[in-house]
């Protein structure tokens, strides 16, 4: 019973892998088809027959796709370090100081993660444009309007949060007893501890900011400030698309994902764990 068990669990996990899997081989099944091959094809055909990267070198011909990616590893980058910095900052007194309304405050924070990001656009747009955050005003300006919005989240705050509380008191008062102060306590004896929460929340908030479509395509009017999913779908036209390049484009986007996964996956799987069995 306990071997049948295992095998049940091992069909359905494959199973779900598959599924997640079959959209991503569609997507690169298209990108390497040849224009002679029809990719709406039913029952779909996976392996191409007309194999070509002739679609990689148009989308690189077509569109500034290298400084689009540019402009999204910009705006991707600051996004991280800002959600890093802010979280951790807000985390740290709502998990190891006491003072008062602080499981108001937090509860609230968790609050704003039921409100979606459309529900909340046309305010942060018109701040957007009172402030002067768009790349009307300069590429600085564009490139602000794109990081800011998304510089914290309550997501981040909560993750950092169980972290911390999962680190024993002890170590703070033995840091106090060496002498340290609470900014040293925090840089020196917290946060090096917390690494694989603060990997965790580096990889979903890249992933967030690198594949985010709506806001960047609102608030950019410059072909120069495009980042990769909007630059992307200019590959669509107004009464037709090439889905052969729109899936090389996608293709080309994906890479950096997958690569900054990789260099910090050995951190993931410890981090989405970390303090989850205290609260």
């Amino acid at each position: 019973m306990k071997h049948f068990k295992g095998f049940l669990i091992h069909i359905i996990l494959i199973t779900v892998c598959i599924l997640c899997l079959l959209p991503f081989l569609w997507l690169t099944s298209t990108a390497l088809k040849g224009a002679g091959e029809n990719i709406f094809a039913y029952p779909p055909v996976l392996i191409p027959e007309d194999f070509t990267f002739e679609n990689f070198r148009l989308v690189l011909v077509l569109v500034p796709i290298v400084g689009y990616a540019l402009n999204s590893f910009i705006v991707a980058a600051f996004t991280v370090v800002l959600n890093l910095i802010f979280s951790a900052l807000a985390a740290y007194p709502l998990a190891r100081m006491n003072f008062c309304g602080k499981n108001l405050v937090f509860f609230g924070i968790l609050a704003t993660i039921m409100v979606p990001f459309q529900a909340i656009m046309l305010p942060i747009y018109i701040i957007t444009l009172k402030l002067n955050l768009t790349d009307t005003y300069g590429n600085l300006n564009g490139y602000l309007g794109l990081i800011l919005p998304f510089a914290v989240n309550a997501f981040g705050i909560f993750l950092l949060r169980q972290a911390f509380l999962a680190i024993p008191k002890e170590l703070e008062e033995s840091a106090l007893i060496d002498g340290c102060n609470s900014l040293q306590i925090f840089f020196k004896v917290l946060l090096p501890l917390i690494k694989p929460s603060l990997a965790v929340l580096a990889i979903f908030t890249f992933i967030g900011s690198w594949g985010e479509f709506l806001w960047p395509s609102i608030i950019l009017t410059k072909d120069s400030l495009y980042t990769l999913p909007v630059g992307i779908n200019d590959l669509q036209g107004a009464f037709s698309a090439n889905y052969r390049l729109i899936a090389a484009g996608s293709m080309v986007s994906i890479i950096p994902i997958v690569v900054f996964f990789v260099a910090l996956q050995k951190y993931f799987i410890q981090g989405t764990t970390e303090g989850a069995v205290k609260g």
